[in-house]
């Protein structure tokens, strides 16, 4: 039997200090995260702050013709809710998908706010939080605009495997390319081509990532953008390690 995830996963709440973790612990309630699970449509009243711990949720900007494209990925480096402690709004401005299966700790908007208006230790980490998160919507903004799908596909993998413990996904072709706002056909042409230079090996959805190193070369400078802002203003998080060993990433296949 697996354990039970623990706050601590969360890298945000593991950097709080005891008084304040003695604050806030009892009211977080573990909640399970099914892919592809919508946490909040856009526009719709959010009631709770999610603190993903082994969880990837993607933040996606939803357009009227149905058409979305993912904006922002969060995983146990933070969380989802900013505008309820940034603005004071009760309303989602974005949707939040499930991208990668797991689990995270909910906490009472109105619990919160309390901490936060304390103008304490979580106040400065979730400043220091929101401009990180607001420096990738930025970048992923300009990624989408001017490079190529590969170099996408090299950012968005190193991206999700920064917020996993275990480095391991598990989704459809079809859902990367929603994440990424292409075609189908352009992810899959992107990771055979990944795959032809010995970066991954791609076989029966199952994708390894053999060459870390070279999949950091490969992705355009907007993944290096938003892990040197990371690195310098979220100090809570686990010093990265140079990756020696191929990672697995389970995709299925439609």
């Amino acid at each position: 039997m697996a354990d039970q995830p623990k706050p601590s996963q969360n890298h945000l709440l593991a950097a709080l200090s005891p008084e304040v973790q003695g604050r806030l612990f009892p009211h977080l309630e573990l909640v399970p995260m099914p892919l592809r699970a919508v946490l909040y449509e856009s526009r719709q009243p959010m009631r709770h702050v999610y603190f993903p711990t082994d969880a990837i949720i993607s933040l996606q900007y939803l357009l009227e013709n149905g058409a979305s494209t993912a904006i922002s990925v969060v995983g146990n480096d933070g969380l989802i809710g900013v505008s309820l402690y940034m603005v004071g709004s009760d309303c989602a401005p974005s949707r939040s998908v499930v991208q990668s299966a797991g689990h995270a700790f909910r906490l009472p908007r109105r619990k919160v706010q309390e901490e936060f208006n304390r103008h304490g230790e979580l106040l400065l980490l979730m400043l220091r939080y929101t401009q990180a998160l607001l420096t990738q919507v930025s970048q992923t903004a300009v990624c989408n605009r001017n490079h190529h799908v590969s170099e996408q596909l090299c950012r968005w993998l190193l991206i999700s495997m920064d917020r996993l413990h275990d480095n391991r996904l598990t989704m459809t072709q079809s859902f990367i390319a929603d994440m990424l706002g292409v075609r189908r056909e352009a992810v899959t042409e992107a990771a055979f081509k990944l795959q032809g230079q010995g970066v991954i090996s791609y076989q029966r959805g199952l994708i390894k990532v053999l060459d870390r190193s070279k999949l950091e070369e490969l992705s355009c400078e907007c993944y290096r953008v938003v892990r040197d802002e990371n690195d310098v203003l979220l100090h809570y998080l686990p010093q990265r390690q140079v990756i020696k060993k191929p990672e697995s990433i389970p995709i299925a296949v439609l």
